[in-house]
């Protein structure tokens, strides 16, 4: 096997060498480095390459001895480990893990732990003589971080959604008041007998989705951060706010006394009125109201509390919830705690979502360049003291000057702690930079921004930072061209950069920046498309986005069912969508206002036309003094189409519906169930073969006041977690009561003002009962993806577990067989790392072209002699020869590379 690497160095060209290798045990790996500058590596064929752009948490680690930094190769699924030497890294080798490496964590010298964010799986590598996979522990869905802690660092403690086919029972997903963050606890040592390992507890937290963890210094805490913890607001829905706008009393919505109409402006700069529309609120914790910016009460609208837990403390030995913190910020990012004082410091942004419109110049009231606020919270004691690292900009400029512009960090992401506890370095993912700060300034608020006080990074992109004080060199991982920055910490610059085998196609690699370089994207440099839009996917909030100043313009998108209606464009709070699965859906946004058809020959269904519409987003909503260039903005458009949705995780792996689900499948398919004359699929078109996953990308009619278009329902598992909803005329069959508390501000429907889906299948328009739409719902949350559940899933066969693993291999066979992955092998034979990719009639072809292939039984039956565990993965279709045999996708298989072993 080959791994193609480009070193660099400061004030010098690009060096030209070959490294080889050689562990005991005969194991050999060649490495051949690039004489190219950039580092540029041949691109795989587009259809060998599945863009996830899954976000990195904790993707480098030192060994103990701090001889070896490993990193994780998200796109290339491996860990690459390098030798540090006095000149700086050498690459060692690589092994293949799990999908979508995001974080690593060093157990010993010699073994060191892979969280693999789409695989839903932990690889234990062992880094010794003979690198490998020794096992693969089954988590729940979308992993993200690990550390060790507890008596002894005995423990592993690792992230994970409150869902996923590897969880033991029921998700919960229609249980009000039920918490979504789970930490999977191991013991270290594992070595059972069991299929994917057997946690010693599974905590689940009050929140949605952990992201972030850290420890105490002495290891015996463990703090956890909830990714979208969200800032207590939400969304009262157009049912509920009283017509009329700003000239309307207060009234009565069902059997709920609302304050009255939606603020003004009422009308566009034309004189055109606006929509009856939601509103959202935010609470506020000094007066215990739900306040709109008015300062009305909207108390009796939301039947529901937020207590907003953002950070828990854990007792990593007894494993009970010690501490929370709530107002840390409403996208958590990372932790680092300091070394000496226990002092946690918490990056994240916080969103002003509360504040309504994208461009009201004439009314003063804007997200313009101001939508997430950069900011690394402190958490000292009982205390939470957030501090904005931009504090230096004044948002009501038009173009902020580029002097005020070079001090701003933009999306603040893994940070690293001096070992005297003095200085604080984080990584500014959207700023291709490393802010550094002294700690004692971060803790006062005293610290003043300053373009000294940062470190540029040539890859572009950082995202992961661990410091080498032995050598007073700081590593930063860069993902916009997958390398690593070796920064002297005492000059504060990089002395040389190093770039790992990328198997993206041009046009990602390309494309990638323009989602979060706030400094490509905003006058003052700390605004993006990603501070909404979280790695490509949706900060579950909602947002105002609508203009006064803007114009009422035609809609020639296709009707499906409904009469015309422009777009007016002040629209309402809706929430944020991902940009995960455009590819297909026609256009874009809630309403499709977004689209190729601009004019009445225009092609509504053109994707990328659609994307391109956005171009005078750069400017309106994010801040800057001019657009893009069209040629930038056809690169973003290229990356941005292609990134998919993951595997729906609720889903059986072997594709079947339970009985309930059936059952809402046979009422989605079968007879009229609206007032359209239409049965579900009459409008959410789904049909695997024409790649339409509940809509077509036309528009319908909607039980409120503006059409939209026919959306999507591949991710409505991810939207569970608020319940509670007054009674309306629109939804009578509602209880009314009090939902106590919850997770999430917003939940289903364009504006998240709806709980969940049985709500809205059971409105006024439609005509289903009780007992249909709880199974209607059942089915929406298991709903067909671009992939099949199985995508990703892993299991390792070994002589321990071999009784235990039988049947998750039997399903990862069968579901390949039926073309919903293709199955890769990988495990050491006679020392040497070896991957194996089954055929088409089930047996299995190996990385060198001249042996024969092997029977599944055979390969089984290796398996499971001492040393030889093999770990299956399913990976997507067509990626199997460029995941399995041969990586660079040159034709040459990779034992048949030059230098590979014999």
């Amino acid at each position: 096997m080959s791994t193609t690497f480009s070193a660099t160095a400061a004030g010098a060209s690009v060096a030209t060498f070959a490294f080889s290798a050689t562990a005991t045990a005969a194991f050999l790996v060649t490495i051949a480095f690039s004489a190219t500058a950039s580092g540029a590596q041949t691109p795989a064929p587009e259809d060998s390459f599945v863009a996830f752009e899954s976000g990195q948490v904790r993707p480098l680690a030192i060994s103990p001895d701090g001889s070896r930094l490993f990193a994780v190769n998200t796109p290339d699924n491996r860990l690459e480990v390098f030798e540090i030497t006095a000149s700086g890294l050498q690459p060692a080798f690589s092994v293949a893990v799990g999908l979508e490496p995001v974080a690593v964590a060093a157990r010993s010298d010699e073994e060191v732990w892979v969280v693999n964010h789409l695989s839903d799986s932990v690889s234990i590598v062992h880094v010794g003589a003979r690198p490998h996979v020794a096992g693969t522990l089954l988590v729940g869905d979308e992993p993200r971080d690990i550390v060790f802690a507890g008596p002894g660092r005995s423990r592993a403690f690792i992230t994970a959604a409150h869902r996923g086919q590897n969880r033991p029972g029921s998700s919960d997903l229609t249980t009000p008041g039920t918490g979504r963050a789970d930490i999977w606890v191991f013991d270290a040592a594992w070595r059972d007998a069991s299929l994917g390992g057997t946690p010693l507890q599974i905590v689940t937290l009050f929140g949605d989705t952990p992201r972030a963890l850290a420890t105490s210094p002495d290891g015996s805490g463990v703090y956890a951060a909830v990714f979208h913890s969200g800032n207590q607001t939400t969304t009262v829905g157009d049912d509920v706010v009283c017509d009329g706008g700003s000239d309307a009393g207060p009234c009565v919505a069902g059997a709920t006394t609302v304050p009255g109409g939606l603020p003004s402006p009422n009308q566009n700069f034309e004189g055109a009125p606006a929509p009856e529309t939601g509103l959202i609120v935010r609470f506020d914790r000094s007066s215990q109201q739900w306040n709109d910016e008015l300062g009305r009460s909207w108390n009796a609208a939301v039947r529901f509390s937020l207590p907003d837990y953002d950070v828990f403390r854990l007792n990593a030995a007894s494993l009970a919830v010690e501490q929370s913190y709530s107002g840390v910020g409403t996208v958590l990012m990372a932790m680092a705690v300091h070394p000496l004082t226990g002092t946690v410091y918490v990056s994240n942004t916080e969103a002003r979502n509360e504040v309504r419109f994208e461009g009201a110049r004439t009314t003063g009231t804007s997200v313009r360049g101001h939508l997430h606020e950069a900011r690394i919270t402190v958490l000292d004691g009982e205390e939470v003291r957030p501090r904005h690292l931009n504090s230096h900009l004044d948002y009501t400029l038009e173009k902020t000057p580029p002097r005020m512009k070079r001090k701003s960090l933009a999306t603040p992401m893994e940070m690293a702690v001096s070992i005297d506890g003095g200085t604080l370095y984080v990584a500014a993912f959207g700023s291709s930079r490393i802010g550094v700060f002294d700690t004692g300034e971060l803790e006062e608020g005293t610290f003043v921004p300053s373009r000294r006080r940062q470190i540029s990074v040539s890859g572009g992109g950082p995202t992961g930072l661990v410091l080498d004080p032995r050598r007073q060199r700081l590593y930063a991982l860069t993902r916009f061209d997958n390398g690593i920055s070796i920064i002297d910490t005492a000059a504060r610059e990089e002395i040389a950069h190093v770039t790992m085998l990328n198997p993206e196609p041009a046009h990602i690699v390309e494309g990638r920046p323009f989602l979060y370089d706030a400094r490509k994207s905003s006058s003052n440099g700390e605004a993006s498309c990603s501070s909404c839009h979280v790695f490509g996917d949706t900060d579950h909030l909602a947002w105002d986005l609508g203009d006064p100043d803007g114009q009422v313009l035609p809609n020639f998108n296709d009707f499906h069912v409904g009469d015309y209606q422009d777009f007016h464009p002040m629209k309402g709070p809706m929430t944020t969508q991902s940009l995960r699965g455009m590819s297909g859906n026609g256009p874009l946004h809630w309403r499709g206002d977004r689209t190729g058809a601009t004019t009445p020959a225009g092609d509504s269904h053109d994707v990328k036309a659609g994307f391109l519409a956005f171009l005078p987003a750069f400017r309106g909503l994010l801040g800057r003094e001019n657009s893009i260039s069209a040629q930038n903005m056809d690169r973003f458009a290229d990356f941005a189409i292609r990134i998919v949705h993951p595997p729906n995780p609720v889903r059986a792996l072997d594709d079947s519906l339970t009985e309930a689900q059936q059952r809402g499948r046979d009422v989605f398919f079968g007879r009229r169930t609206d007032n359209t004359g239409f049965n579900c699929n009459g409008c959410h078109v789904l049909s695997r073969s024409k790649k339409q996953f509940g809509t077509d990308g036309s528009i319908a009619i909607q039980s409120g006041p503006q059409l939209f278009k026919i959306p999507h329902l591949r991710n409505l598992y991810q939207k569970v977690g608020m319940f509670g909803r007054p009674r309306t005329a629109g939804f009578p069959h509602l209880d009314d009561g009090w939902a106590g508390e919850q997770i999430r501000g917003f939940g289903f429907l364009h504006d998240g003002s709806s709980a969940t889906i049985a709500d809205l299948v059971g409105g006024k328009t439609f005509h289903t009962t009780e007992e249909e739409r709880a199974d209607l719902e059942q089915f929406l949350l298991v709903f067909d993806a671009d992939l099949a559940p199985v995508v990703g899933q892993q299991v390792t066969l070994r002589r321990a577990n071999q009784e235990a693993a039988s049947a998750r291999l039997d399903l990862l066979v069968a579901r390949a067989e039926l073309g919903e992955c293709d199955l890769v092998a990988r495990g050491m034979r006679k020392g040497s790392a070896r991957s194996w990719l089954m055929m088409e009639g089930g047996t299995f072809r190996s990385d060198h072209a001249q042996e024969p292939q092997l029977s599944a039984q055979r390969l089984r039956s290796q398996a499971v002699r001492k040393g030889r565990a093999t770990t299956f993965t399913c990976v997507p279709p067509g990626s199997g020869m460029r995941i399995g045999i041969d990586r660079d996708r040159d034709g040459v298989l990779d034992r048949d590379e030059p230098g590979a072993a014999p």
